[in-house]
């Protein structure tokens, strides 16, 4: 026992770090500067702006948030592995990563949910939007959003810990996550990779339904709108979330539930960076420069009342 327990605490080596050091580095850290610069502006924005005082911009700052901490598990340390060559972490290390990646992955599926609610209602329903997307709603939302990916990490992080590695321990990732360190494992895994598959279809597939389904209503509706101003005005309030949306749940349930999880490193490589690092910096992009109000309150931050 007290054997098994040492091999369970050895380092893991991260394969994903195998040449290309400075280009690699360099460009992980030009990212992550933008996400942190991007989103932080976006929640200074609404929080210093009245007219951004919405139930859409309230999501919004709280995407900026959750964007900058979902960011912040995974780029710093593959800055720092990229810079010194080391592409060992150690198992506490590990596994601490693991569970923030996946909690606020979560949490974001659920985020963008909600906020294609809040879309829905304003759209499809706006006279009964005021009283439908009160604060206290939406308070409720964003709560149950962070509380929730928490709980369903802590679920999949205490049964990836509990499965053996033998060997040399390569994970076949930049970073921790389940399905590359499922593949590691030299146990079976049938029963992680079956809950994976449960859980990631009820927190990934269900709310990108959820999702698409608003939209084909929105869709609906926008185009019974006569005036041909009013359609443009209202598919670009939606148009830039749909694409968040879009790139985020394709690729994230992909990872997750695809054909064959882990197998393939380009792919998964591929599919993680898209909804765990492209997402976070598009979306402060997306919502800025196809947004009047944000660039408006931003031109206003920046030169003060007298640009206008």
């Amino acid at each position: 026992m007290t054997m098994k327990n040492q091999t369970s605490f050895r380092d893991f080596t991260l394969l994903g770090f195998s040449e290309g050091h400075f280009v690699l580095s360099l460009l992980i850290a030009v990212i992550y500067t933008m996400i942190l610069m991007g989103n932080f502006a976006i929640f200074s924005i609404v929080q210093m702006d009245f007219h951004l005082q919405t139930p859409m911009y309230f999501f919004l700052s709280y995407l900026s948030i959750l964007d900058i901490c979902y960011s912040s598990v995974t780029l710093p340390a593959m800055l720092f592995n990229s810079i010194t060559g080391n592409r060992m972490i150690s198992f506490r290390r590990c596994i601490t990563q693991l569970y923030f990646f996946v909690s606020l992955g979560g949490s974001e599926c659920l985020l963008l949910a909600a906020m294609a609610y809040d879309r829905y209602v304003a759209i499809c329903k706006p006279l009964q939007y005021p009283l439908i997307m009160n604060k206290q709603l939406c308070s409720h939302l964003v709560a149950a959003s962070w509380i929730s990916g928490f709980l369903n990490s802590v679920l999949h992080t205490l049964i990836t810990s509990k499965l053996s590695f033998c060997g040399a321990r390569q994970v076949n990732h930049f970073f921790c996550d389940v399905p590359p360190l499922l593949k590691a494992s030299c146990t079976d895994t049938h029963t992680s990779q079956m809950l994976l598959y449960i859980v990631s279809v009820f927190l990934g597939m269900t709310p990108f339904v959820f999702v698409m389904v608003s939209y084909i209503r929105i869709i609906s509706t926008v185009l019974k709108i006569r005036s041909a101003a009013g359609r443009q005005k209202a598919f670009s309030t939606c148009s830039s979330h749909l694409i968040v949306v879009i790139v985020f749940y394709v690729t994230a349930n992909f990872n997750y539930i695809g054909p064959t999880p882990g197998d393939s490193f380009d792919i998964e490589r591929l599919s993680s960076i898209l909804y765990s690092v492209l997402t976070p910096l598009f979306n402060p992009v997306i919502y800025c420069l196809r947004n009047k109000e944000v660039k408006r309150a931003l031109k206003k931050a920046l030169f003060g009342k007298h640009y206008f």
